[in-house]
């Protein structure tokens, strides 16, 4: 049976930005780029980043943002059950997140398995 499985999380992203709201806007854009490589790959079905705010200020000139974004993502997967597939999904989703090159990952939600 086809299970989609989601799964939602953190993860942060260093860069330098002119303001609050540049460097939250480049690193949402950041993130959104590293997970169409596989999304298209057909690694993951979907994908939503729904927030980014500032994890640590500059504390100097030039020094840069760090970004806390929360993100959910599903895979698709085949499975007897639920609960398989919430397993097996578990590990596509942190197999697809470390391909991509996400890190940093922390996740704030179980695997959720649901028919497809």
């Amino acid at each position: 049976m086809e299970f989609a499985v989601s799964r939602a999380g953190t993860t942060l992203v260093t860069l330098h930005g002119g303001s609050d709201t540049t460097a939250c806007d480049e690193a949402t854009t950041m993130l959104a780029e590293t997970l169409e490589s596989p999304a298209a790959d057909g690694a993951i079905t979907d994908w939503d980043i729904t927030d980014a705010d500032i994890y640590e200020h500059p504390t100097a000139p030039f020094d840069p943002y760090t970004i806390a974004l929360e993100f959910a993502v599903t895979v698709t997967v085949e499975a007897e059950s639920a609960d398989e597939a919430a397993e097996i999904g578990a590990a596509a989703i942190d197999d697809a997140l470390d391909a991509a090159g996400v890190e940093s990952v922390s996740y704030t939600s179980s695997p959720a398995a649901s028919a497809a």
